[in-house]
Protein backbone atom coordinates (compact mmCIF):
# COMPACT_ATOMS: atom_id res chain seq x y z
CA UNK A 1 0.00 0.00 0.00
CA UNK A 2 1.13 3.52 -1.11
CA UNK A 3 1.54 6.24 1.60
CA UNK A 4 -0.41 9.11 0.45
CA UNK A 5 1.15 12.08 1.58
CA UNK A 6 -0.98 14.96 0.99
CA UNK A 7 -3.61 16.26 -1.17
CA UNK A 8 -2.82 18.78 -3.46
CA UNK A 9 -5.18 21.30 -5.85
CA UNK A 10 -4.06 21.55 -9.42
CA UNK A 11 -5.10 25.40 -9.55
CA UNK A 12 -3.76 27.04 -6.09
CA UNK A 13 -1.23 24.50 -4.97
CA UNK A 14 -3.08 24.26 -1.59
CA UNK A 15 -2.49 21.29 0.56
CA UNK A 16 -5.16 18.97 1.99
CA UNK A 17 -4.67 16.36 4.61
CA UNK A 18 -5.56 12.63 3.18
CA UNK A 19 -7.34 11.65 6.15
CA UNK A 20 -10.27 14.56 5.25
CA UNK A 21 -13.33 13.98 2.95
CA UNK A 22 -11.98 16.78 1.05
CA UNK A 23 -12.06 16.38 -2.96
CA UNK A 24 -12.19 19.50 -4.41
CA UNK A 25 -10.41 22.98 -3.07
CA UNK A 26 -12.49 24.77 -1.20
CA UNK A 27 -11.08 27.95 -2.29
CA UNK A 28 -10.86 27.25 -5.61
CA UNK A 29 -14.27 25.36 -6.08
CA UNK A 30 -15.60 22.78 -7.74
CA UNK A 31 -12.27 23.41 -11.07
CA UNK A 32 -9.43 22.99 -7.85
CA UNK A 33 -9.56 19.44 -8.32
CA UNK A 34 -6.67 17.81 -6.57
CA UNK A 35 -3.71 15.26 -7.04
CA UNK A 36 -3.04 12.93 -5.02
CA UNK A 37 0.36 12.50 -3.93
CA UNK A 38 2.85 10.00 -2.47
CA UNK A 39 5.60 9.69 -0.04
CA UNK A 40 7.60 9.14 -3.14
CA UNK A 41 10.49 8.03 -1.16
CA UNK A 42 8.55 4.90 0.56
CA UNK A 43 7.68 4.09 -3.07
CA UNK A 44 11.31 4.18 -4.52
CA UNK A 45 11.90 1.35 -2.20
CA UNK A 46 8.57 -1.02 -3.10
CA UNK A 47 7.89 -0.32 -6.20
CA UNK A 48 10.38 -1.70 -8.60
CA UNK A 49 10.73 -3.35 -12.05
CA UNK A 50 12.68 -6.52 -9.76
CA UNK A 51 9.37 -6.71 -7.87
CA UNK A 52 7.13 -6.22 -10.41
CA UNK A 53 8.51 -8.80 -12.14
CA UNK A 54 7.94 -11.57 -9.43
CA UNK A 55 4.35 -10.52 -9.23
CA UNK A 56 1.94 -12.95 -10.06
CA UNK A 57 -1.40 -10.78 -10.14
CA UNK A 58 -3.04 -9.86 -13.52
CA UNK A 59 -5.17 -7.15 -12.38
CA UNK A 60 -4.37 -3.24 -11.33
CA UNK A 61 -3.83 -4.31 -7.90
CA UNK A 62 -0.77 -5.36 -9.21
CA UNK A 63 0.40 -1.66 -8.55
CA UNK A 64 -0.80 -1.43 -5.22
CA UNK A 65 2.22 0.70 -4.06
CA UNK A 66 1.19 3.43 -6.32
CA UNK A 67 -2.63 3.21 -5.52
CA UNK A 68 -4.66 5.06 -2.76
CA UNK A 69 -6.06 1.99 -0.62
CA UNK A 70 -5.45 0.95 2.56
CA UNK A 71 -5.89 -2.61 2.56
CA UNK A 72 -6.04 -5.32 -0.82
CA UNK A 73 -9.09 -6.83 0.71
CA UNK A 74 -11.09 -3.87 -0.07
CA UNK A 75 -10.39 -4.57 -4.03
CA UNK A 76 -13.61 -5.84 -6.25
CA UNK A 77 -13.08 -9.50 -7.07
CA UNK A 78 -12.77 -8.46 -11.05
CA UNK A 79 -9.61 -8.88 -13.17
CA UNK A 80 -9.26 -5.28 -14.39
CA UNK A 81 -6.13 -4.04 -16.69
CA UNK A 82 -3.76 -5.82 -18.08
CA UNK A 83 -5.02 -5.39 -21.09
CA UNK A 84 -3.40 -6.09 -24.69
CA UNK A 85 -0.71 -3.95 -26.11
CA UNK A 86 0.05 -4.90 -29.80
CA UNK A 87 2.73 -3.71 -32.06
CA UNK A 88 1.22 -2.60 -35.69
CA UNK A 89 4.03 -2.76 -38.17
CA UNK A 90 1.60 -1.88 -40.59
CA UNK A 91 0.59 1.14 -39.71
CA UNK A 92 4.54 2.08 -38.77
CA UNK A 93 5.08 1.43 -42.32
CA UNK A 94 1.78 3.15 -43.28
CA UNK A 95 2.52 6.91 -41.54
CA UNK A 96 6.41 6.56 -41.63
CA UNK A 97 7.29 6.14 -38.07
CA UNK A 98 9.69 3.61 -36.06
CA UNK A 99 6.54 2.25 -34.19
CA UNK A 100 2.63 2.30 -33.79
CA UNK A 101 1.83 0.52 -30.57
CA UNK A 102 -2.03 -0.27 -29.64
CA UNK A 103 -3.22 -0.25 -26.27
CA UNK A 104 -7.05 -2.21 -26.48
CA UNK A 105 -8.59 -0.94 -22.83
CA UNK A 106 -11.95 -2.36 -24.43
CA UNK A 107 -10.95 -5.62 -23.46
CA UNK A 108 -11.59 -4.99 -19.70
CA UNK A 109 -14.58 -6.48 -17.51
CA UNK A 110 -16.78 -4.10 -18.20
CA UNK A 111 -15.17 -3.07 -22.23
CA UNK A 112 -13.83 0.14 -21.58
CA UNK A 113 -11.31 1.58 -19.86
CA UNK A 114 -13.71 3.41 -17.35
CA UNK A 115 -12.72 0.30 -14.95
CA UNK A 116 -9.91 1.19 -13.47
CA UNK A 117 -11.33 4.42 -12.41
CA UNK A 118 -14.07 2.28 -10.74
CA UNK A 119 -12.46 -0.38 -9.28
CA UNK A 120 -10.78 2.28 -7.03
CA UNK A 121 -13.52 4.09 -6.47
CA UNK A 122 -15.66 0.98 -4.89
CA UNK A 123 -12.08 0.39 -3.30
CA UNK A 124 -12.40 3.55 -1.53
CA UNK A 125 -16.23 3.69 -1.27
CA UNK A 126 -15.50 0.08 1.29
CA UNK A 127 -12.79 1.21 2.86
CA UNK A 128 -14.67 4.41 4.01
CA UNK A 129 -17.93 1.78 5.47
CA UNK A 130 -20.34 3.12 2.42
CA UNK A 131 -22.85 0.58 1.59
CA UNK A 132 -24.22 2.41 -1.86
CA UNK A 133 -22.20 4.22 -4.67
CA UNK A 134 -23.90 6.53 -7.62
CA UNK A 135 -21.79 8.50 -10.18
CA UNK A 136 -23.33 10.67 -13.77
CA UNK A 137 -21.84 9.17 -17.00
CA UNK A 138 -22.34 9.10 -20.75
CA UNK A 139 -22.29 5.75 -20.32
CA UNK A 140 -18.87 3.84 -19.84
CA UNK A 141 -17.58 4.91 -16.21
CA UNK A 142 -21.43 4.21 -15.15
CA UNK A 143 -21.35 0.66 -16.75
CA UNK A 144 -18.19 0.08 -15.24
CA UNK A 145 -19.11 1.40 -11.64
CA UNK A 146 -22.36 -1.11 -11.99
CA UNK A 147 -20.12 -3.99 -13.03
CA UNK A 148 -17.56 -3.26 -9.84
CA UNK A 149 -20.31 -2.27 -7.27
CA UNK A 150 -22.11 -5.41 -8.40
CA UNK A 151 -19.38 -7.88 -7.18
CA UNK A 152 -18.71 -5.82 -4.22
CA UNK A 153 -22.59 -5.74 -2.98
CA UNK A 154 -23.02 -2.37 -3.36
CA UNK A 155 -25.83 -0.32 -4.14
CA UNK A 156 -25.37 1.42 -7.55
CA UNK A 157 -27.38 4.56 -8.28
CA UNK A 158 -26.44 5.84 -12.44
CA UNK A 159 -27.08 9.30 -14.10
CA UNK A 160 -26.84 9.14 -17.65
CA UNK A 161 -28.08 11.61 -20.31
CA UNK A 162 -31.77 10.33 -21.70
CA UNK A 163 -29.80 9.83 -25.28
CA UNK A 164 -27.13 7.23 -24.27
CA UNK A 165 -26.50 4.53 -26.45
CA UNK A 166 -29.07 1.57 -25.80
CA UNK A 167 -26.47 -0.95 -25.14
CA UNK A 168 -24.61 0.96 -22.20
CA UNK A 169 -27.98 1.70 -20.66
CA UNK A 170 -28.69 -2.16 -21.22
CA UNK A 171 -25.50 -3.03 -19.57
CA UNK A 172 -26.36 -0.99 -16.73
CA UNK A 173 -29.62 -2.46 -15.94
CA UNK A 174 -27.98 -6.01 -16.39
CA UNK A 175 -25.49 -5.33 -13.29
CA UNK A 176 -28.39 -4.33 -11.46
CA UNK A 177 -27.65 -0.56 -11.08
CA UNK A 178 -30.72 1.67 -10.72
CA UNK A 179 -30.74 3.95 -13.53
CA UNK A 180 -31.83 7.83 -13.81
CA UNK A 181 -32.71 8.91 -18.00
CA UNK A 182 -32.32 12.49 -17.34
CA UNK A 183 -33.97 15.12 -19.94
CA UNK A 184 -31.12 16.93 -21.07
CA UNK A 185 -27.17 16.74 -21.77
CA UNK A 186 -24.39 14.99 -19.61
CA UNK A 187 -23.93 18.27 -17.93
CA UNK A 188 -27.37 17.88 -16.78
CA UNK A 189 -27.15 14.32 -15.24
CA UNK A 190 -23.92 15.48 -13.74
CA UNK A 191 -25.36 18.45 -11.92
CA UNK A 192 -28.47 16.21 -10.87
CA UNK A 193 -26.01 13.24 -9.50
CA UNK A 194 -24.07 15.62 -7.55
CA UNK A 195 -27.24 17.08 -5.72
CA UNK A 196 -28.75 13.50 -5.13
CA UNK A 197 -25.38 12.44 -3.70
CA UNK A 198 -25.17 15.02 -1.19
CA UNK A 199 -28.80 14.67 -0.38
CA UNK A 200 -28.59 11.01 -0.07
CA UNK A 201 -25.27 10.47 1.33
CA UNK A 202 -23.86 7.65 -1.53
CA UNK A 203 -20.18 7.39 -2.22
CA UNK A 204 -19.20 9.76 -4.92
CA UNK A 205 -17.67 8.33 -7.66
CA UNK A 206 -17.66 11.05 -10.39
CA UNK A 207 -13.80 11.01 -11.84
CA UNK A 208 -14.17 15.09 -12.25
CA UNK A 209 -14.73 15.27 -8.74
CA UNK A 210 -12.95 12.39 -6.90
CA UNK A 211 -9.44 12.19 -6.89
CA UNK A 212 -9.10 8.99 -6.19
CA UNK A 213 -10.41 7.98 -8.99
CA UNK A 214 -7.36 9.34 -10.91
CA UNK A 215 -5.56 6.86 -9.39
CA UNK A 216 -7.14 4.41 -10.78
CA UNK A 217 -7.10 5.28 -14.45
CA UNK A 218 -3.39 6.33 -14.56
CA UNK A 219 -2.57 2.49 -13.98
CA UNK A 220 -3.24 2.14 -17.58
CA UNK A 221 0.01 4.20 -18.25
CA UNK A 222 1.88 2.22 -15.53
CA UNK A 223 1.35 -0.81 -17.48
CA UNK A 224 2.44 0.81 -20.25
CA UNK A 225 5.69 1.39 -18.82
CA UNK A 226 6.10 -1.80 -17.84
CA UNK A 227 5.42 -3.73 -20.73
CA UNK A 228 7.94 -1.42 -22.52
CA UNK A 229 10.43 -2.17 -19.78
CA UNK A 230 9.79 1.74 -18.73
CA UNK A 231 11.28 2.91 -22.10
CA UNK A 232 8.09 4.97 -23.29
CA UNK A 233 7.32 5.92 -26.76
CA UNK A 234 7.67 9.56 -27.70
CA UNK A 235 4.21 10.44 -27.95
CA UNK A 236 1.33 9.09 -26.46
CA UNK A 237 -2.92 9.50 -28.47
CA UNK A 238 -5.57 9.39 -25.95
CA UNK A 239 -9.17 10.71 -26.28
CA UNK A 240 -10.55 13.41 -24.49
CA UNK A 241 -13.49 14.33 -23.05
CA UNK A 242 -14.19 15.40 -19.23
CA UNK A 243 -10.06 15.48 -19.58
CA UNK A 244 -9.52 12.56 -16.56
CA UNK A 245 -8.17 10.10 -19.12
CA UNK A 246 -5.01 12.25 -20.44
CA UNK A 247 -5.02 13.37 -16.92
CA UNK A 248 -4.07 10.17 -15.73
CA UNK A 249 -1.51 9.37 -17.83
CA UNK A 250 0.38 12.21 -16.70
CA UNK A 251 0.01 11.54 -13.41
CA UNK A 252 1.37 7.89 -13.61
CA UNK A 253 4.30 9.19 -15.99
CA UNK A 254 4.84 12.17 -13.04
CA UNK A 255 4.70 9.33 -10.50
CA UNK A 256 7.44 6.90 -12.17
CA UNK A 257 9.61 9.65 -12.83
CA UNK A 258 9.25 11.15 -9.26
CA UNK A 259 10.11 7.10 -8.08
CA UNK A 260 13.39 7.52 -10.93
CA UNK A 261 11.75 4.38 -13.03
CA UNK A 262 11.68 6.91 -16.27
CA UNK A 263 13.75 10.61 -16.68
CA UNK A 264 11.27 11.51 -18.99
CA UNK A 265 7.39 12.29 -19.78
CA UNK A 266 6.23 11.19 -23.09
CA UNK A 267 4.46 14.02 -24.89
CA UNK A 268 0.68 13.65 -24.32
CA UNK A 269 -1.37 14.49 -27.49
CA UNK A 270 -5.20 14.97 -26.53
CA UNK A 271 -7.98 14.19 -29.04
CA UNK A 272 -11.20 16.06 -28.76
CA UNK A 273 -14.14 15.85 -31.55
CA UNK A 274 -15.12 18.86 -33.60
CA UNK A 275 -18.51 18.89 -32.01
CA UNK A 276 -17.28 18.36 -28.50
CA UNK A 277 -14.02 20.50 -27.69
CA UNK A 278 -13.51 23.07 -25.43
CA UNK A 279 -10.43 22.17 -23.97
CA UNK A 280 -8.63 21.69 -27.32
CA UNK A 281 -9.96 25.41 -28.06
CA UNK A 282 -8.40 26.58 -24.75
CA UNK A 283 -4.89 25.02 -25.44
CA UNK A 284 -4.94 26.10 -29.19
CA UNK A 285 -5.94 29.80 -27.89
CA UNK A 286 -3.41 29.47 -24.82
CA UNK A 287 -5.91 30.03 -22.16
CA UNK A 288 -6.33 29.18 -18.88
CA UNK A 289 -9.93 28.72 -18.21
CA UNK A 290 -12.93 27.08 -20.34
CA UNK A 291 -15.62 28.25 -22.55
CA UNK A 292 -18.98 26.12 -22.11
CA UNK A 293 -20.01 25.12 -24.98
CA UNK A 294 -23.19 22.73 -26.99
CA UNK A 295 -22.14 19.11 -28.18
CA UNK A 296 -22.46 17.81 -31.52
CA UNK A 297 -21.01 14.42 -31.93
CA UNK A 298 -21.72 10.17 -32.36
CA UNK A 299 -18.77 10.40 -29.81
CA UNK A 300 -21.02 10.15 -26.86
CA UNK A 301 -18.26 8.90 -24.39
CA UNK A 302 -16.86 11.82 -25.08
CA UNK A 303 -19.35 14.39 -25.95
CA UNK A 304 -19.10 17.00 -22.85
CA UNK A 305 -19.72 20.50 -23.58
CA UNK A 306 -18.85 21.48 -19.89
CA UNK A 307 -15.65 19.28 -18.67
CA UNK A 308 -14.81 19.39 -15.15
CA UNK A 309 -11.11 18.27 -14.97
CA UNK A 310 -10.02 20.67 -17.67
CA UNK A 311 -7.16 21.98 -15.93
CA UNK A 312 -5.32 18.97 -14.90
CA UNK A 313 -5.97 17.99 -18.65
CA UNK A 314 -4.75 21.28 -20.25
CA UNK A 315 -1.88 21.09 -17.11
CA UNK A 316 -0.90 17.19 -18.50
CA UNK A 317 -0.80 18.28 -22.57
CA UNK A 318 1.89 21.89 -21.26
CA UNK A 319 3.87 20.08 -18.85
CA UNK A 320 4.37 17.26 -21.56
CA UNK A 321 5.33 19.82 -23.96
CA UNK A 322 2.12 17.58 -26.02
CA UNK A 323 -0.41 19.57 -28.52
CA UNK A 324 -4.21 18.61 -29.16
CA UNK A 325 -5.94 17.56 -31.99
CA UNK A 326 -9.81 17.96 -33.12
CA UNK A 327 -11.89 15.48 -35.19
CA UNK A 328 -14.50 15.56 -37.54
CA UNK A 329 -17.34 12.38 -37.21
CA UNK A 330 -16.40 11.39 -40.58
CA UNK A 331 -12.72 10.86 -39.50
CA UNK A 332 -14.04 9.14 -36.10
CA UNK A 333 -15.52 6.26 -38.26
CA UNK A 334 -12.92 6.06 -40.70
CA UNK A 335 -10.85 5.20 -37.88
CA UNK A 336 -13.06 2.56 -36.51
CA UNK A 337 -13.50 0.74 -39.76
CA UNK A 338 -9.20 1.38 -40.43
CA UNK A 339 -8.29 -0.03 -37.15
CA UNK A 340 -10.64 -3.10 -37.31
CA UNK A 341 -9.57 -4.07 -40.44
CA UNK A 342 -5.64 -3.84 -40.16
CA UNK A 343 -5.27 -4.55 -36.33
CA UNK A 344 -8.45 -6.42 -35.36
CA UNK A 345 -8.99 -3.96 -32.67
CA UNK A 346 -12.59 -2.89 -32.64
CA UNK A 347 -13.41 0.37 -30.61
CA UNK A 348 -16.41 1.95 -30.44
CA UNK A 349 -16.14 5.97 -31.60
CA UNK A 350 -14.75 7.70 -28.55
CA UNK A 351 -12.26 4.25 -27.94
CA UNK A 352 -11.03 5.21 -31.63
CA UNK A 353 -11.12 8.97 -31.39
CA UNK A 354 -7.20 8.97 -30.54
CA UNK A 355 -6.57 6.89 -33.28
CA UNK A 356 -8.29 8.85 -35.65
CA UNK A 357 -5.90 12.01 -33.91
CA UNK A 358 -2.98 10.10 -34.90
CA UNK A 359 -4.14 10.19 -38.50
CA UNK A 360 -4.75 13.22 -38.82
CA UNK A 361 -1.32 14.43 -36.99
CA UNK A 362 0.51 12.00 -39.64
CA UNK A 363 -1.17 13.26 -42.36
CA UNK A 364 -0.15 16.87 -41.23
CA UNK A 365 3.24 15.92 -41.29
CA UNK A 366 3.83 16.24 -37.58
CA UNK A 367 5.38 12.83 -36.80
CA UNK A 368 9.23 11.90 -37.00
CA UNK A 369 10.60 8.95 -39.03
CA UNK A 370 12.00 7.83 -35.85
CA UNK A 371 9.67 8.04 -33.48
CA UNK A 372 7.17 5.85 -31.54
CA UNK A 373 4.14 5.95 -30.49
CA UNK A 374 1.05 4.94 -29.05
CA UNK A 375 -2.51 4.93 -28.98
CA UNK A 376 -5.15 4.18 -26.68
CA UNK A 377 -8.33 2.60 -27.30
CA UNK A 378 -10.78 3.28 -24.45
CA UNK A 379 -13.79 1.48 -25.29
CA UNK A 380 -15.20 -1.71 -27.39
CA UNK A 381 -17.19 -0.92 -30.58
CA UNK A 382 -19.69 -3.22 -29.17
CA UNK A 383 -20.65 -0.16 -26.80
CA UNK A 384 -22.71 1.85 -29.47
CA UNK A 385 -23.63 -0.74 -32.21
CA UNK A 386 -25.47 1.86 -33.94
CA UNK A 387 -22.08 4.14 -34.82
CA UNK A 388 -20.42 0.41 -35.97
CA UNK A 389 -23.20 0.38 -38.27
CA UNK A 390 -22.64 3.57 -39.85
CA UNK A 391 -18.79 2.30 -40.36
CA UNK A 392 -19.06 -0.71 -41.03
CA UNK A 393 -21.15 -0.67 -44.18
CA UNK A 394 -23.60 -3.11 -45.86
CA UNK A 395 -24.04 -7.19 -45.95
CA UNK A 396 -25.38 -8.97 -49.09
CA UNK A 397 -28.89 -10.58 -48.90
CA UNK A 398 -29.09 -13.41 -51.03
CA UNK A 399 -30.45 -16.43 -52.03
CA UNK A 400 -29.48 -19.50 -51.21
CA UNK A 401 -27.47 -20.59 -54.40
CA UNK A 402 -23.67 -20.33 -55.20
CA UNK A 403 -25.20 -18.39 -58.18
CA UNK A 404 -26.15 -15.50 -56.23
CA UNK A 405 -23.03 -15.91 -54.61
CA UNK A 406 -21.39 -15.33 -57.98
CA UNK A 407 -23.63 -12.75 -59.18
CA UNK A 408 -22.26 -10.50 -55.91
CA UNK A 409 -18.80 -11.75 -56.34
CA UNK A 410 -18.73 -10.45 -59.96
CA UNK A 411 -20.46 -7.01 -58.56
CA UNK A 412 -17.84 -6.76 -56.30
CA UNK A 413 -14.91 -7.04 -58.53
CA UNK A 414 -16.73 -4.89 -61.35
CA UNK A 415 -16.20 -1.97 -58.63
CA UNK A 416 -12.80 -2.63 -57.88
CA UNK A 417 -11.92 -2.28 -61.75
Amino acid sequence: MAQVKKLQCVLCGREFDPKSDVFTCPDCGPDGTLDVLYDYDDVRQKFTPQVLSKNKERSISRYIELLPVSDPVFFPNLKVGCSPLYESTYWAKKLGVKQVLIKDDGRNPTASFKDRASFIGVAKAKEKGATSIACASTGNAASSLAGCAAVAGLDCYIFVPEKAPVNKVTQLLIYGAKVFLVKGTYEDAFKLAVKAIDAYGWYNRNSAINPYLVEGKKTCGLELAEELSFDLPDKVFVSVGDGCIISSFYKAFYDLKQIGLISRIPQLIGVQAEGACPIYKAFKEGKNVIEKEPTKTLADSIAVGEPRNWAKALRAVRKSGGDMVAVSDEEILEAMRLLARTTGVFGEPAGVTGFAGLLKYAKAGKLGSTERVAVIVTGNGLKDSESAKKAAGSSFLVEPTLEAVNQVLGSMEQKIK
